[in-house]
C-alpha cells in the first residue's frame, strides 16, 4: 500500500478510528500531531486543492477554539489568506483527521469515503 501522512490529534477517537483503518488497510503512516505542529500556510493551501474541497470543510465547526473565536459569525468576511492564518495558527480548529499521499486529500472520518479514497491505494 501507499505513504500516507495523516494530520491527527492523538486523543481523538475519531483520529484514532482513522489511523487503526489505515493501518489495517496496510497502508504506511506519517503522523503529525495537529495542535503541536500544525500545517503550514502554504501545505494548508497544497492539501485545500488537492481535496477538491471548498476552504470552509476545514474548519473543525464544532471545537472550543471555532467557538471561543466565534468564527461560526466571523468566517464568511474572512479572506482565504485570513481562513489559511487562522488554521495554520490554530491546529485545533482544522477538521481531522486530514490524510495526503501527495495527490489526494480527505478531511475527516467516514469509513465509506476511506473505502473509496483509500482502499484501491497502490
Amino acid at each position: 500500500m501507499s505513504h500516507l501522512k495523516v494530520y491527527q490529534y492523538p486523543k481523538c477517537s475519531t483520529c484514532r478510528s482513522a489511523v487503526k483503518w489505515l493501518k489495517e488497510q496496510g497502508h504506511e503512516l506519517e503522523l503529525q500531531h495537529i495542535a503541536e505542529q500544525p500545517p503550514t500556510v502554504e501545505e494548508l493551501r497544497v492539501l485545500v486543492a488537492d481535496s477538491g474541497l471548498p476552504l470552509k470543510k476545514f474548519f473543525n465547526t464544532s471545537g472550543e477554539v471555532y467557538k471561543e473565536l466565534a468564527l461560526k459569525d466571523k468566517l464568511a468576511g474572512l479572506s482565504e489568506d485570513e481562513q489559511l492564518e487562522l488554521l495554520a495558527g490554530h491546529g485545533m480548529l482544522i477538521k481531522r483527521p486530514v490524510v495526503t499521499d501527495g495527490k489526494k486529500v480527505t478531511v475527516g472520518y467516514k469509513e465509506e469515503q476511506y473505502k473509496e479514497a483509500w482502499s484501491s491505494a497502490e
